[in-house]
């Protein structure tokens, strides 16, 4: 192992469209790396050390006995990365790769300084960091996104139990994604029945696609941040219990999402802003209406603010994510629209987020 540092740098994610359906098989989501980022840093040490910077907790000494990492403390915000080295060292270990120790620190900048959460996806970049740094420093050659994303997908959704998989593959790929999920349920099944993680890796996941996208020219993306952290957990219980006992409204939601997704990304394809817009309105249309039958706000007051305004000013605005609070996104059709949208949305208490596109995934500094 050489004796320099090497530094990956794993940006978040923000859902552009298609939530909560995209928990459905072949359903399609929108998904956008943005330029807010995790850094893990490993180099070789005398013995294995992990240090997690936002949560102040250093120089930890960690081992990997009976095939699982084991990380020396009482804190279980560490179980992410203790279950993203334990896919990872398993991973090298069937394929006859030894890793020397190592120290291993990570630091995030996708919440801001006062502690605030954005909804970033901090969870997921944190476990594509852990995976994409080990997979370079050990592999003898520079791993695939896909194989970062899947490694990284399955240590996450072993600790969570649940969800897309977008903010991974947002995190692993970078850039704009047309996303269907590898379906959680399918994944933790097939993980079990794996006789190795290489074996699971090299499979056909039936339910998985991903494929690079682009925001046409004349389109303006804003950002605009809420400022009330939101419960994802509490909002999907929500909109599956609306499932156990109205199956055809929620049925109904599976289709206007597919559609407005659709419209969407016909919009992105063919390079027409309009689509977009169109899309965006169908999607706000589409979770507002869920919301309210399952009887969980995903547009909240402010969240309405910010989309009302989107509309006043000639775009479209919606929710990101699973809403309740956290990130609205709005598209306008020309640059001074949205610098208008931008100090109306000050104005009404809405935090305008200077925040791109990542073009790039997981990637060495």
């Amino acid at each position: 192992m050489p004796d320099t540092p090497l530094t990956v740098k794993v940006p978040g994610k923000l859902m552009i469209a298609g939530e909560f359906a995209v928990l459905e098989q072949y359903q399609k989501l929108v998904v956008m790396a943005v330029d807010r980022f995790v850094y893990a840093t490993l180099k070789e040490h005398s013995d294995n050390r992990l240090t997690l910077e936002t949560f102040d907790l250093n120089d930890m000494a960690w081992d990997f006995e009976s095939n699982a990492v084991h990380i020396k403390t009482e804190d279980t915000r560490v179980q992410f990365v203790e279950e993203a080295m334990t896919i990872v060292y398993t991973y090298l270990s069937e394929n006859n790769i030894a890793p020397a120790p190592f120290h291993l620190s990570i630091r995030s900048e996708l919440d801001d300084v006062s502690g605030r959460k954005y909804g970033l996806g901090s969870s997921a970049a944190v476990v594509t960091s852990v995976v994409a740094a080990m997979l370079h420093q050990f592999l003898p050659q520079a791993p695939s996104e896909k194989l970062i994303f899947k490694l990284a997908a399955i240590s996450h959704v072993k600790t969570q139990g649940s969800g897309s998989g977008a903010d991974v593959a947002a995190s692993s790929y970078g850039g704009w994604l047309e996303y269907a999920s590898p379906q959680a349920d399918w994944l933790k099944d097939a993980y079990w029945q794996s006789t190795t993680i290489t074996e699971l890796v090299a499979a056909d996941w039936p339910y998985f696609s991903v494929q690079p996208i682009k925001l046409p020219n004349q389109l303006y993306m804003c950002i605009g941040w809420t400022g009330s952290p939101a419960s994802t957990h509490n909002l999907v219980q929500g909109i599956k219990k609306l499932n156990l006992d109205h199956p055809s409204l929620y049925k109904q939601f599976l289709t206007n999402s597919a559609q407005a997704v659709e419209t969407f990304l016909n919009g992105m394809y063919q390079g027409a802003p309009g689509l977009v817009i169109e899309g965006t309105k169908r999607n706000r249309k589409a979770l507002a209406t869920v919301g309210r039958q399952a009887g969980v706000e995903i547009e909240t007051p402010q969240l309405k603010t910010l989309c009302d305004l989107a509309e006043s000013f000639g775009g479209a605005g919606k929710p990101s994510g699973a809403g309740g609070g956290d990130c609205g996104i709005a598209f306008m059709p020309s640059r001074e629209k949205a610098e208008e949208l931008m100090s109306a949305w000050e104005e009404a208490g809405v935090q305008p987020l200077e925040i791109v596109v990542s073009r790039a995934g997981a990637e060495i500094i």
